[in-house]
């Protein structure tokens, strides 16, 4: 039982991380929330504050700033742990965009959620969501690659990976390297596949070009883009069954006794055909 004399300190609550989004291009972009956030927090983490500061100007934004990127950042991870802990407020922003997609921050948010400091999202642009919803190819389920590792076996695997998807596959590209990320495709077998390579999205120069793997890795031979790229690769389908395989499996399971309503079932279920296609062969066979 305490004395009269005895106190006790109390642990600052934590403060907070806002992970927020900035413009990719066009900084009209920028969401009032944002700008509220990084108004009203202590610090600014930016990958590179030189970059930021042409954004915060814009919105009359006085934070101090830090750097965070991925060469210091096993450094500072503590560092900016134990000021959360104080209870500071802080923001964490990258160059454009969304932090942690292809951008430092994972490491940090990863510590302070198994320390139990609070991580607050602001969404806002992101490079990857504005090319899918722009490509028109399948948005869901879609996997994003991030940038491929340039060269080796970790390459190679990322582009088998990448070939053998049944979905939408998002990666970004360098400028220089489309081409050559293009070509890998080619001779990884996705030649015929539709692709669409997204470039200087929300900039004045917004492009998405679409054609088949193939058509884009022969016009980038000659053309070298500029900006930002983001490189979308459509899903692997199984190519469509031999008509005339399904018409011996359709009159081998009739001789066997099945019914047309049978044959029918199996061909939709066990060749993928049509409904309209399957009634027809499970009649006429």
């Amino acid at each position: 039982m305490a004395s009269p004399g005895d106190f006790y300190i109390q642990a600052p609550m934590p403060g907070h991380l806002y992970i927020v989004s900035t413009p990719i291009g066009n900084l009209g972009d920028m969401t009032f929330r944002a700008v509220e956030t990084l108004r009203s927090v202590s610090l600014i983490l930016a990958e590179d504050t030189r970059h930021s500061r042409v954004l915060l100007d814009r919105y009359e934004i006085a934070t101090p700033m830090q750097s965070y990127h991925e060469h210091n950042e096993a450094e500072m991870t503590p560092r900016v742990l134990a000021r959360l802990q104080g209870g500071e407020e802080i923001a964490l922003i990258t160059d454009a965009g969304t932090p942690l997609l292809s951008d430092p921050g994972e490491r940090l948010v990863r510590r302070l959620v198994e320390e139990g400091v609070p991580v607050v999202p602001i969404p806002g642009a992101s490079a990857l969501l504005a090319a899918l919803v722009g490509s028109g190819l399948a948005a869901a389920p879609m996997t994003f690659f991030g940038f491929l590792p340039r060269r080796g076996g970790e390459r190679g695997e990322k582009l088998r990976m990448l070939s053998e998807l049944a979905h939408t596959g998002v990666l970004y590209e360098a400028p220089g390297r489309v081409s050559q990320t293009l070509n890998d495709l080619v001779q990884a077998g996705c030649g015929e596949r539709r692709a669409v390579v997204a470039r200087e999205l929300t900039k004045q120069y917004e492009e998405f070009r679409r054609g088949t793997v193939g058509e884009l890795a022969q016009y980038y031979e000659t053309v070298s883009p500029k900006g930002e790229v983001v490189v979308l690769l459509e899903g692997k389908t199984e190519a469509p069954a031999n008509p005339e395989e399904m018409v011996a499996a359709a009159r081998a399971m009739r001789a066997a006794g099945r019914t047309t309503r049978e044959v029918q079932l199996a061909l939709q279920a066990d060749f993928g055909a049509p409904r309209n296609l399957a009634y027809r062969l499970a009649h006429e066979t």
